[in-house]
């Protein structure tokens, strides 16, 4: 029997509504929820990416403010325009799309960005208090796939849960996340030895290596819940870590790609752009 899927485009629909309504009821209290976005440069990946998140904020209501800078802004520049959106009370949340021109240092212009307006979550600040366990804005992606987990009802108590990739955007937090839900967690990495030895016994499986259909149906237990974070491009089409197909008919639910973790992604940057401007207002 094929796994159930997990369908990025409905549950982020749901809950774009339910954003929208938050949005409404923030408004009527004067505070209208606003986010800006830095894009250095004219990345044609990237330049999707903010239109799409400019489309999302249009249909919930929340402000939206573009800055687009030459590719050869210098760091003093970039910094510059951070600080002004920090100190500007339209603003609530400040993403700094990623990747900058090579010349540019992303660990210092993300540090920049004032942690309560880091909707991003990649603040250092933000990242220890996920370490902690301490209230904070957690990254969108682990964020949005956190939440396609939960709704499959499964207990998660318990659980031996495999991550596949340890970056600081989507690996590391979203180990933290699951043991926050009381997972034992296995982190898995290119160094790992005998990987499809520990991919088996994963109750709960979150690819995000970004390698094409990496994850076959023989590295899958049966029944298990498989997450693809993965968005690579082959051959002119866009897939995921996993090996859908064959994979689907093995896990009890499974994520597309596209149409999975991607479209909630963005939908969490508008919950935590929301959050950050209901704090401010509070």
């Amino acid at each position: 029997m094929s796994a159930q899927l997990l369908d990025g485009k409905a549950m982020s629909d749901e809950l774009r509504q339910e954003i929208a309504a938050r949005v409404a009821a923030l408004k009527a209290k004067g505070v209208v929820p606003g986010l800006a976005v830095i894009l250095v440069g004219e990345d044609p990946a990237s330049q999707i990416y903010v239109r799409n998140k400019g489309i999302a904020c249009e249909q919930t209501g929340v402000y939206s403010r573009t800055i687009r800078m030459p590719a050869e802004s210098t760091q003093q520049q970039l910094e510059d325009e951070i600080r002004r959106l920090n100190a500007d009370k339209r603003i609530h949340g400040i993403l700094v799309q990623l990747p900058l021109p090579a010349h540019l240092d992303e660990s210092a212009a993300l540090a920049a960005v004032a942690p309560e307006k880091d909707v991003d979550g990649f603040h250092m600040i933000n990242a220890g208090r996920l370490m902690n366990g301490q209230p904070g804005v957690t990254p969108c992606t682990p964020k949005g796939a956190m939440e396609m987990i939960r709704r499959t009802g499964a207990d998660l108590r318990g659980k031996h849960a495999v991550v596949v990739g340890r970056s600081n955007i989507v690996g590391k937090p979203m180990a933290m996340l699951l043991l926050q839900a009381d997972c034992t967690v296995t982190v898995c990495h290119s160094k790992t030895r005998n990987l499809a030895d520990f991919t088996r016994d994963a109750d709960i499986l979150v690819a995000a290596a970004g390698r094409a259909r990496f994850i076959t149906a023989d590295m899958v237990k049966p029944g298990a819940i498989v997450i693809d974070v993965g968005i690579n491009r082959v051959d002119g089409k866009v897939v995921g870590d996993v090996d859908f197909d064959v994979v689907k008919e093995v896990a009890g639910w499974i994520t597309p790609v596209p149409g999975g973790v991607g479209r909630m992604t963005i939908t969490m940057l508008l919950k935590n752009t929301l959050e950050a401007a209901e704090r401010a207002g509070c």
